[in-house]
């Protein structure tokens, strides 16, 4: 491999093997680069059974075994991060002079420090990538006092010594600053896959449902949908809740249904092919997303090119209401409260197909600018990668 043209995306996790916005946006960028001509190397755990699988536009290069990356209630685990970034490490300096750039994330923390001492003296670019940041607050009420405060120490130490940041909201881009950066961050675009096809948008489902699409842990607040759904049937009467995913607090919106009476129009029907979740966003009369903390908000955008209007909630961590045209894409409800997100959800149900129009109108216009291609250009601007002729594959083809 020559070294000028050879790059590396390292994160612990790889869709479809394991799912998540992270998951997604890092297989995009390394299937982009491939795309424009690179060798690709994905540093990753171990997520699948049997020979490591072969992708077309990059190389899995497994550097743990499987890990178990989450506790029971959600939150990452220290061992398996560090495992992860202590096997980074080693990869890194043995291959320390093949790399003409390394794009890490930034979470889990310490894969920053990993890359960083591996990389001295190299003369390999890096770039880390910051999903998201925290201020010290969050990592408290995520990890406890004690490591809460360490992480958001080793976060600002990390912060400190990154070369090139990269980050995908403006709301990340501040924490950035605040916690210390000292070259300002590269904002991308945004992350939308534009080689996806959707159908045109048509009415929602009859009955209506509102769809709730993600992982079931605290910070998506997923057991506040079925009172909030209870409140807007009082004026949708044959309204109906779909929630997609499972997760620690699974249990807890269980709880809920159970609670407000709503067994009858909730339905659990877990993970879901790609189909059936293009099914079920192409439907709904919203997707419902009242998560308090996101880094971006893919969800948002894939909503929206089915037309489907978007309905979230306000708050400071939540970075995909940056996304939100009121009124043209969907509405943000100010609280979590059953009577807010009913109001919100009246709201986009009163919007109608006019809603659903200008919802993927917004989608076509965001498709030209704001792409995972548009993302990866300005990263190898920021990295002096040399610009290649893009790969063409069948996918590309007349």
């Amino acid at each position: 491999m020559a070294r000028a043209t050879t790059v590396a995306v390292a994160y612990d996790c790889l869709f479809p093997y394991s799912t998540g916005g992270g998951e997604r946006q890092y297989r995009a960028v390394a299937d982009e680069l491939g795309r424009n001509g690179f060798e690709v190397d994905y540093l990753t755990a171990v997520q699948w059974d049997g020979p490591t699988p072969v992708e077309e536009r990059f190389r899995i290069r497994p550097l743990t075994p499987r890990l178990s990356l989450y506790s029971p209630d959600g939150v990452r685990r220290i061992p398996a991060a560090l495992r992860y970034a202590a096997a980074l490490f080693r990869a890194l300096v043995r291959r320390r002079r093949r790399y003409a750039a390394v794009i890490v994330s930034g979470l889990p923390i310490f894969n920053v420090f990993a890359a960083r001492l591996a990389l001295l003296g190299s003369g390999t670019r890096l770039a880390v990538d910051y999903l998201e940041v925290w201020h010290r607050r969050q990592w408290v009420e995520y990890s406890g006092p004690v490591t809460g405060n360490i992480a958001w120490a080793l976060q600002r130490a990390a912060i400190a010594i990154t070369p090139l940041a990269t980050c995908h909201s403006q709301l990340s881009a501040t924490r950035l600053r605040n916690e210390g950066i000292r070259r300002p961050p590269l904002v991308s675009p945004g992350l939308i896959d534009s080689a996806v096809e959707v159908a045109d948008p048509g009415p929602a489902t009859t009955p209506p449902y509102v769809l709730y699409v993600g992982r079931h842990i605290p910070d998506k607040q997923v057991e506040v949908l079925p009172a909030a759904v209870a409140a807007a049937r009082r004026s949708i009467p044959d309204l109906r809740l779909v929630i997609l995913g499972t997760g620690p607090s699974s249990d807890a919106v269980h709880a809920e249904v159970r609670r407000v009476d709503g067994e009858e129009w909730t339905d659990f029907p877990g993970f879901v092919s790609d189909a059936e979740l293009d099914r079920l966003l192409h439907g709904a009369l919203a997707l419902v997303h009242p998560s308090r903390r996101e880094g971006f908000g893919l969800v948002v955008v894939e909503a929206n090119a089915h037309g489907t209007p978007v309905v979230l909630v306000a708050g400071e961590g939540n970075a995909a209401t940056e996304l939100i045209d009121e009124g043209v894409n969907g509405v943000i409800a100010p609280t979590t409260r059953p009577a807010d997100l009913a109001r919100a959800i009246r709201a986009v149900a009163d919007g109608g197909d006019d809603l659903r129009r200008t919802a993927r109108a917004w989608y076509d216009t965001a498709v030209g600018t704001r792409t995972i291609r548009r993302t990866v250009e300005g990263m190898m601007s920021a990295l002096s990668l040399p610009t290649s002729s893009p790969v063409q594959t069948k996918e590309d083809s007349p």
